[in-house]
């Protein structure tokens, strides 16, 4: 079924166990259970060692830095809005425009900070992850149905080429 703590689904939870090996790992959107080393996340009730919007976070680590990258961010639009209007974001004007350089951004920066064949771990509504252009080459499919009328969880494990 699904769960907003998306790690904590079976399938996820045992493709984390299997894809998160030694070495740094980063999750700019960690929300709870995450299992990198360097958390982030915009509530301040939530258990990471950063709290900033995500793409700031990203554009303050080093360059090829992290061994692997674990990327779940909120899928919708309402999820975004609901989010951001829960905790008072400064500048926040109840509107989510669905910028897709927000998502093309932040994806800039996860190939950035990760180090030549490192792991880039994506979680949504569709296969896109990394993407090849970036230098991403896709080793892994996960599809989880959670029936219904629940959009189905993609998570895709991509290396990043050197």
């Amino acid at each position: 079924m699904p769960n907003k703590w998306t790690f904590t689904i079976k399938p996820i939870a045992q493709l984390l166990k299997e894809e998160v090996t030694d070495g740094l790992w980063c999750d700019p959107f960690a929300g709870m259970n995450s299992p990198a080393q360097i958390t982030n996340d915009l509530r301040h009730d939530m258990p990471t060692t950063h709290h900033l919007p995500a793409l700031e976070f990203l554009k303050s680590l080093p360059d090829a830095h992290f061994d692997g990258v674990l990327y779940d961010p909120p899928y919708s639009p309402r999820q975004v809005k609901e989010c951001y209007e829960s905790i008072n974001i400064e500048g926040w004007d109840g509107k989510w425009d669905g910028r897709t350089t927000f998502w093309s951004e932040t994806m800039d920066e996860v190939a950035r900070i990760l180090k030549p064949n490192g792991k880039l771990i994506a979680f949504g509504w569709t296969s896109m992850g990394g993407s090849m252009s970036r230098g991403f080459e896709m080793q892994r499919i996960l599809l989880v149905p959670h029936g219904g009328r629940k959009n189905d969880t993609i998570v895709t494990v991509e290396i990043k080429s050197n």
